[in-house]
């Protein structure tokens, strides 16, 4: 960050400004309350030591009443200013994480996916790092502004010299925060940049964890984990030493300034040239004053990995403005309106490129998918079989179609309604989305025809996976499918598919991890439902499928139709 407090959280957050008032607001109470004290307290002890006779501690009643009004104000004022920051600081994360996921839920999946390690760091550990900086560091920054100017015209009133003094030490305090903590954020770089790298390779390990058990190497990845880790920790350990000993450096800068302030009330008081009040109230307000730069320095090294992560949910957000990579266009097609394809659709794919980040996957694409036949496309990964469906679901940004056109119906893709065209389509990836609920809850994410449910647990096998279950459909299951295995999880999102009733069915591999009895009767239920009139486009390399289907488009390698492309079955 440019400046202590971004801008931007306060431009683009309402609950940062009603934040920032509130702390403001506090901290004039607390100045005027630490003030109001000082002054009391001088007044009594001046006049209970110069002239203890004439004056006795009972007849300051009323001053020590305001003294002790003024002692509670400020510590209600503190209380509530760490209260209020606290509940203002898990809103303010909540606004920002739920910004960013709505900006990143519009992004094109490609460019999603590939900055996928990023994302997660960002929504989970590192907002939740800005935590400290909203209830810890803005606070203190808002005191800081208010409570030392302040405190230190007080200061100038009661003792120009010390105010002098004060007003000549007080710049070494943010100089020396800023020398130590330029070299304290380079670290806090550098460990957020390692916590990313450990946290993709983590996620990588888990996502390919079914086919490292498969193959029994799961313990593979361990040293290289294990590496990672350490050097994290060695990446933290040492962020931590800078950040203690650059504390200390403040701490003791601080209170070499007060014992100036201090030795010249001192000297003056001994030779006469000052009056007890005046030096009492002096020498009580000068550590107020520096107390707040203190704090600042304290929370801004608390706070580095927060102020990080909020640099980059902003430029997370202002990819989201223009879509990452060119803008992803869906977000906004999908509320406005468009024309409607009439009766059955089908797909016609011609000369499809898309931009890939070696060179064009598909490249040249020609596929016809028609109403009442099971069409396949089919080639070796990396050849943009999922590209080619992503485009014909309008998920892709604009930008990253190279060449060709995509017409359903006889329409254009861009001229379509996407949430008429989407409401039409029932579309199982090779990831699908399983939310935290009920397995009916589950199937019935998307739409289902209710008839069609029962059938459709039977032809993907999920009816066992019901058996096994006490609750039947009204079974939970966690976020991404906890609690069912990948096998039950793909079955799962099968039933969901048959059991739609939508009249566009979209598979991506939809024999993987099924048994060859099951993955029989899910090829039959793809024939069935293209029978019965419905547009059936099937992502496989399965041979079981390639031979069912009436018509078969290859691609190669290189993302280039291949001889199989348009051929009839």
């Amino acid at each position: 960050m440019a400046t202590p407090l971004d801008p931007r959280l306060v431009r683009e957050s309402r609950p940062v400004r009603r934040h920032l008032a509130v702390s403001v607001a506090l901290a004039v109470v607390t100045a005027a309350a630490t003030a109001a004290f000082a002054v009391l307290l001088a007044r009594v002890l001046a006049g209970v030591i110069t002239d203890p006779s004439s004056r006795p501690l009972g007849s300051w009643s009323r001053e020590l009443a305001f003294l002790a009004v003024a002692a509670a104000t400020r510590v209600a004022a503190t209380w509530a200013q760490q209260r209020l920051a606290r509940a203002a600081a898990g809103d303010i994360v909540d606004d920002l994480r739920g910004r960013v996921a709505r900006a990143v839920s519009g992004w094109d999946p490609i460019d999603r996916r590939r900055r996928s390690a990023e994302l997660h760091t960002v929504l989970t550990t590192g907002l939740a790092g800005l935590v400290p900086y909203l209830a810890g560091y803005v606070p203190a920054l808002a005191t800081a502004v208010v409570v030392t100017p302040a405190l230190l015209v007080v200061v100038a009133f009661v003792d120009p010299l010390s105010a002098v003094v004060i007003a000549v030490t007080l710049p070494l305090i943010p100089v020396f925060m800023i020398l130590v903590g330029t070299l304290t954020r380079s670290r806090t770089e550098r460990e957020l940049q390692t916590m990313s790298r450990l946290s993709a390779r983590v996620l990588d390990l888990i996502a390919g964890l079914p086919t490292l058990v498969a193959l029994g190497r799961e313990r593979g990845p361990e040293a290289q984990v294990a590496a990672a880790a350490r050097a994290h920790r060695r990446a933290t350990m040492g962020a931590l030493r800078i950040a203690f000993l650059s504390s200390m450096v403040l701490e003791l800068l601080a209170t070499l300034c007060v014992a100036l302030v201090a030795v010249g009330i001192g000297l003056r008081l001994v030779v006469g040239d000052m009056e007890l009040a005046a030096g009492i109230a002096a020498l009580v307000l000068a550590p107020e004053v520096y107390q707040p730069l203190r704090t600042v320095g304290a929370r801004f090294h608390e706070s580095s990995d927060g102020a990080l992560a909020a640099d980059r949910a902003f430029e997370v957000l202002h990819d989201g403005d223009d879509g990452p990579g060119g803008g992803s266009g869906h977000g906004e097609a999908a509320g406005t309106a468009g024309l409607h394809p009439d009766g059955p659709a089908r797909i016609q794919i011609e000369g499809l490129g898309v931009r890939g980040r070696d060179g064009p996957r598909p490249d040249g694409l020609d596929l016809v998918a028609e109403p009442g036949r099971l069409t396949v496309l089919t080639g070796p990964n990396g050849s943009g079989k999922s590209t080619a469906v992503l485009a014909l679901l309008g998920l892709l940004a604009p930008a990253r179609l190279e060449a060709g056109r995509i017409r359903i119906g006889g329409i254009d893709i861009g001229e379509l309604d996407r949430g008429h065209w989407w409401s039409r389509v029932a579309w199982q990836p090779q990831r699908p989305t399983l939310v935290s609920g009920t397995l009916r809850q589950n199937v019935e994410l998307f739409g289902v025809d209710p008839g069609r449910l029962d059938a459709a647990a039977r032809q993907t096998g999920f009816d066992a996976v019901l058996a096994g279950r006490e609750a039947g459909w009204d079974s939970p299951v966690g976020h991404g499918g906890r609690g069912l295995s990948t096998g039950e999880a793909h079955r799962l999102a099968l039933t969901r598919l048959f059991a739609s009733d939508a009249d566009v069915l979209v598979s991506d591999e939809p024999t993987a991890h099924l048994d060859e009895e099951t993955a029989g009767r899910v090829v039959d239920a793809l024939r069935d439902r293209a029978r019965s009139g419905d547009t059936v486009l099937v992502v496989t390399h399965s041979p079981l499928v390639l031979a069912a289907a009436d018509v078969v488009v290859g691609l190669t390698a290189a993302g280039t139709p291949g001889a199989r492309a348009g051929v009839d079955t």
